[in-house]
């Protein structure tokens, strides 16, 4: 019964918002994979794109809730998403067209490239603190939770129980959607295999007649999509931080860079490898080793390898560990 309760503690505080934290992960390195695969370079204003898309839903979400539209009981901010999704791929194109073609056209240096999306980082992220200002901000509305650990634990018949948010299960369900669509896009439509073929090889994708605008422009709509998506997903089960956005792209380079560079399943893979890591080496474990301990024992102190406030540390000790050790990352090979 013991074990049952620590294992049941550790769903409770580790596998479940880890799973749902690497869902949102693998959303935001998809869509930087995409961009380095078809465009060549780091995006770093992946992060206040994302961070973009989703002020905007909060904002679309709030005037929806003041005119009394609801979808109880799940959140508003579903409904509200679809425009924030079309106001990050609006931002996106934008940025497209006044900055990133003109050294697109000049074929600049990748280094160039991404100098020049540090620009266009603190730029969106001056426009969104004019705009909702620097504070949190909460916008989710319905059930909290769809199992609630007092009714998990009456239902198991243990100590500890298991809470299930909504927003997680959404975050879950959302995202294996996502990834599903754009897994089929890129291997069954003729759009996604003419990405496919720019990024193998862009003058031999030029020569067989495949226009390199239309493919640029569908790789950022995709991008634009994806962080407007993991943005609202990671703001429904948190909150939204304007600021904090900054922060995830850390684990989001650091889960493209150790699943591959440029490797969509790398992606996928490396998001979940970082939020497992993080969450479990930030998770106290005094209660976990009391359960498994002798009877009326309990370790010192709080048994945690690092403190919250540090766990973005980890994300950057991966970074540096496979920068090091295995630059290609886990998966390694022909990107997208």
């Amino acid at each position: 019964m013991e074990i049952l309760n620590a294992l049941a503690l550790f769903t409770n505080f580790v596998v479940v918002p880890a799973t749902a934290y690497g869902a949102q992960l693998a959303l935001g390195a998809l869509g930087v994979t995409l961009i380095f695969g078809i465009l060549r370079f780091a995006n770093f204003a992946h992060g206040e794109l994302m961070s973009f898309g989703t002020m905007i839903t909060i904002l679309v979400t709030w005037f929806l809730q003041n005119m009394g539209v609801s979808i109880a009981p799940f959140p508003t901010a579903l409904l509200a998403l679809p425009i924030g999704i079309l106001a990050a791929i609006s931002m996106a194109l934008v940025m497209d067209r006044m900055v990133f073609r003109f050294y697109r056209k000049q074929r600049s240096n990748p280094i160039v490239f991404a100098i020049v999306s540090v620009g266009v980082m603190f730029l969106i992220a001056g426009i969104i603190r004019i705009v909702i200002g620097p504070a949190d901000q909460s916008f989710a509305d319905g059930e909290r939770f769809i199992i609630g650990a007092i009714d998990s634990r009456r239902a198991l018949g243990l100590d500890e129980g298991i809470a299930i948010k909504q927003s997680q299960l959404i975050t879950v369900v959302v995202t294996a959607i996502v990834v599903a669509w754009l897994f089929w896009f890129l291997q069954k439509t003729r759009s996604g295999k003419a990405m496919r073929a720019y990024s193998d090889d862009e003058d031999l994708a030029l020569l067989s007649g495949i226009n390199p605008e239309r493919v640029v422009m569908i790789c950022w709509i995709i991008a634009a999509a994806l962080a407007a998506i993991a943005g609202t997903l990671y703001g429904l089960d948190k909150t939204y931080k304007p600021f904090i956005f900054l922060q995830i792209l850390l684990p989001i380079f650091a889960a493209t860079i150790l699943g591959g560079i440029g490797q969509p399943v790398g992606a996928i893979l490396g998001a979940f490898i970082v939020a497992f890591s993080e969450v479990t080496v930030t998770y106290a474990f005094k209660k976990f080793l009391t359960y498994l301990g002798p009877t009326d024992w309990a370790p010192d102190g709080l048994v945690q390898l690092l403190s919250t406030d540090y766990k973005f540390a980890v994300s950057f000790i991966i970074l540096v560990a496979v920068l090091l050790i295995r630059p290609t990352g886990i998966i390694r090979g022909k990107v997208i």
